[in-house]
C-alpha cells in the first residue's frame, strides 16, 4: 500500500526540479519535503531520486510517479462521476513544438468543449517527450519513439513531413548557382534547440557538412521558425502542416523536392488511466489519420 501523502512530495519535487519550490506547491517546510522523500525512500530500500540537475527520478521512482498520475486521475474522474462540479481534472501531457502549433489543439478541441480539466502541456522535442512519461511527470506524450514503456501503450499517429524551404529573395542571394556543399557553408540554417538534431542529421546526409561548418540560428519556436524564414533570416525544415499557405501562395519555396523528411509520430499513455483519457487516445488517433500521412511517399 503506498502512501500517497509521500508521493506527493515526490511528484512535488519533480515537478518544481526544486525542494525548495516544492514547498510552496504543497505548503510545508522544505524539511518536511526532505523528510518525506526519504521516508519513501526508507520503505522501499533504495534512492528515488537522482539530485542532480536537472533532478530525475531512479526507474523505481519512475514507477512510482506513473502509479501516482493514475491514481490522480482516477480520483478525478470519480469526483465528477459523484457529482462534485467544482472538481477539475489535471491533464498533464507532453507534445513537441511542431505538434502544438499545427494539429495538437484541433485534435483536443471536442474534450476541451466537453470536459472540466485542466491542461499541463510541457514542450519538447519529440525524441525527448516520452522521458517525461516515463519520470511519471506526465499521463502521456506525442513522441517519435515507437517502443512503449512498462505499464504504458502506444499507438501509430502518423507522419509529420517536413520541407526545406526558404524564401524567393533568400534563394536568390544564396543559391542562385544551386543547392551544394559550398553554397550551404554560406547560407544561415535553423535548430530548434540542443536537443533537435533533425537539420545537422539532414546536411549530413545529403551534403557531407559537419555541425560548425556553417552558421546556424537556434530558434526555440515553430512559428519563430516560419517568422524568421518569411524575413528572408535563414532557410529551414518546416512541418508541411504549418506552411501549407506560404507554399501555395509562393511566400516560401521547398528547395529540395526531393529530399522530404517523415517523422513518425506515437502516442504514449499509462494503461487504465481512465475514461478520460481514454477518450483522448481516441480522438488524437481518430484525427491524425485525417491529417497526418500514414505512409511515406513511394519515391523515398
Amino acid at each position: 500500500m503506498q502512501d500517497y501523502k509521500l508521493l506527493t512530495a515526490l511528484d512535488a519535487v519533480i515537478r518544481e526540479q526544486s525542494f525548495e519550490k516544492a514547498t510552496k506547491r504543497l505548503h510545508i517546510t522544505q524539511s518536511a519535503i526532505s523528510r518525506r522523500v526519504k521516508l519513501l525512500e526508507a520503505q522501499h530500500g533504495q534512492p528515488l531520486l537522482i539530485r542532480n540537475q536537472p533532478i530525475k527520478t531512479t526507474p523505481l521512482g519512475q514507477k512510482l510517479l506513473g502509479h501516482f498520475q493514475r491514481v490522480l486521475q482516477l480520483e478525478s474522474e470519480l469526483n465528477k462521476q459523484l457529482d462534485q462540479e467544482n472538481q477539475l481534472q489535471p491533464l498533464p501531457l507532453a507534445v513537441n513544438a511542431d505538434s502544438l502549433a499545427t494539429w495538437f489543439i484541433d485534435a483536443l478541441r471536442p474534450l476541451l468543449k466537453q470536459q472540466k480539466m485542466i491542461l499541463n502541456l510541457y514542450v519538447a522535442d519529440e525524441s525527448q517527450t516520452l522521458e517525461r512519461l516515463a519520470s511519471g511527470e506526465v499521463l502521456a506524450c506525442v513522441t517519435s519513439k515507437p517502443k512503449t514503456i512498462s505499464g504504458g501503450e502506444s499507438h501509430f499517429l502518423g507522419y509529420m513531413e517536413y520541407l526545406c524551404v526558404a524564401t524567393p529573395s533568400f534563394i536568390e542571394h544564396y543559391f542562385s548557382e544551386g543547392i551544394n556543399e559550398h553554397s550551404l557553408q554560406q547560407a544561415p540554417a535553423m535548430i530548434f534547440d540542443q536537443h533537435d538534431d533533425m537539420h545537422l542529421r539532414f546536411l549530413l546526409e545529403n551534403f557531407s557538412l559537419q555541425r560548425g561548418q556553417y552558421p546556424c540560428h537556434t530558434v526555440r519556436s515553430s512559428q519563430a521558425f516560419v517568422d524568421i524564414t518569411l524575413a528572408d533570416g535563414g532557410y529551414s525544415l518546416n512541418s508541411r502542416l504549418h506552411i501549407e499557405k506560404e507554399i501555395e501562395t509562393g511566400k516560401l519555396i521547398h528547395i529540395l523536392p526531393e529530399k522530404i523528411i517523415y517523422v513518425p509520430l506515437y502516442w504514449h499513455c499509462w494503461e487504465l488511466s481512465g475514461a478520460l483519457m481514454a477518450q483522448l487516445t481516441e480522438d488524437i488517433i481518430s484525427y491524425c489519420q485525417k491529417v497526418l500521412p500514414q505512409h511515406q511517399a513511394n519515391h523515398l
